[in-house]
């Protein structure tokens, strides 16, 4: 199951986990490009809200009746809001401060909703037979970002979210380690995805030139490849890895 797989670093997920003959399930909002990718890879798509309980189960349900009980959850969906705690309006000179809503709005999708795959999917691990040689059930990758240690001005909401992922890491692979199910987050940094599209030329030019070596914009076939080796490595589990060419993000 790889959710966000319409677009981005979802997409190149599921293009690669489906080149190494996984059978996969796409989660994503947008039908016309989640069902194309789906096409593509001899995979299901499947209609998913991950910020609704109901839906999430139906999207799973079907998922399960097409391939199965998965092994490997990818978890891609996400959003991001641009935000500062509090500004002055510069027309008024009055203060404003971030709006709730927006926030939770953020918190929801982007760490509710991964909390929501981890635990429903787990639990449908734990109904597997293991694996030889080390009895391993199954394997869940979740996006978190280097926003979670580097967050800029206006990404409050963003950095607690993917900060709340790496946090949720080791906590939960103690709680499945007895069922041999790994949990691991990626924290990307600049990557080139849809996000960056309706950017000029030369903004996300001089984006890329803030990363230290390779200096570009990451791409999602990368996120893709550490994803398959960490499904693929069985020691790697309970922790973040940083994905971002050694950038650090400024302030601003």
């Amino acid at each position: 199951v790889v959710t966000g797989g319409a677009s981005g670093l979802g997409a190149a997920t599921a293009r690669a986990l489906a080149q190494r003959g996984v059978r996969v399930a796409v989660f994503d909002l947008d039908a016309a490009h989640g069902e194309a990718i789906a096409r593509e890879i001899g995979g299901v798509f499947a209609a998913c809200d991950v910020t609704s309980e109901p839906s999430v189960d139906a999207a799973l349900a079907k998922a399960r009746a097409a391939h199965g009980q998965e092994r490997i959850l990818v978890n891609c969906a996400g959003i991001a809001v641009g935000k500062r705690i509090a500004r002055r309006v510069k027309e008024t000179n009055a203060v404003e401060a971030h709006d709730v809503a927006t926030f939770a709005k953020v918190i929801a999708v982007n760490l509710i909703g991964t909390f929501t795959l981890i635990a429903k999917s787990s639990a449908g691990m734990m109904s597997l037979k293991p694996m030889a040689p080390d009895g391993e059930r199954g394997v869940i990758v979740s996006t978190s970002s280097v926003a979670a240690e580097d967050g800029q001005m206006g990404q409050v909401a963003y950095a607690a979210s993917k900060g709340g992922v790496a946090s949720m890491m080791l906590p939960v692979a103690r709680d499945l380690a007895r069922d041999g199910i790994r949990v691991m987050a990626i924290m990307p940094g600049l990557f080139h995805t849809p996000m960056f599209d309706g950017l000029p030329e030369e903004a996300r030019q001089s984006l890329a030139a803030t990363v230290p070596f390779p200096s570009r914009l990451g791409k999602p076939e990368e996120y893709a490849q550490l994803a398959v080796s960490i499904c693929e490595n069985v020691m790697l589990n309970g922790g973040a890895i940083r994905l971002d060419g050694a950038i650090r993000l400024a302030p601003r």
